[in-house]
């Protein structure tokens, strides 16, 4: 396989740096989520081409998720490594299902290239945001396998 961008610039990560507030300890009250818990859950997938995490790769970053608990919203724009990147839906894929696995239900998730970042931009977020192509996509057992291989290692919070 040839890749598209054979030496990736890779950036240094940090832990986590979220610190639970006193009242999201209290058991009996639901605590909201806030874009650090979004940005722990989709740091640590891993690149389809190369053996690195978006973090790494700066794919993703806490700057670009919004987050609007009160709406149920949840937005995350990612950052393709090369303008014209083929594995850029496959991204956005890995991200939007490891927060459908990992969100309740009642969050609307979007997710989105990072405007002007990519020359497909605007068929990549039509993509990704279709609901019924989500379905079909990951229907596709080839397509779930490579999703799946690059949530496996991922470290869910």
């Amino acid at each position: 396989m040839t890749l598209q961008n054979e030496n990736p610039t890779v950036y240094e990560t940090s832990t986590s740096t979220r610190v639970p507030r006193a009242h999201e300890e209290d058991e009996s009250m639901p605590d909201a989520f806030d874009a650090e818990e979004i940005f722990d859950l989709i740091r640590n997938i891993n690149d389809p081409e190369h053996p690195l995490t978006l973090e790494q790769l700066n794919v993703t970053q806490l700057r670009l998720i919004s987050v609007d608990d009160d709406q149920s919203s949840i937005t995350v724009r990612f950052t393709p490594t090369i303008p014209h990147c083929s594995m850029a839906t496959l991204i956005g894929l890995c991200i939007r299902v490891r927060l459908l696995r990992s969100l309740p239900p009642r969050f609307k998730v979007t997710v989105m290239v990072t405007e002007g970042t990519h020359n497909s931009e605007a068929a990549v977020n039509k993509q990704l945001n279709d609901k019924e192509r989500v379905a079909a996509a990951l229907e596709n057992n080839a397509l779930s396998s490579v999703v799946n291989q690059c949530l496996s290692s991922a470290v869910v919070v």
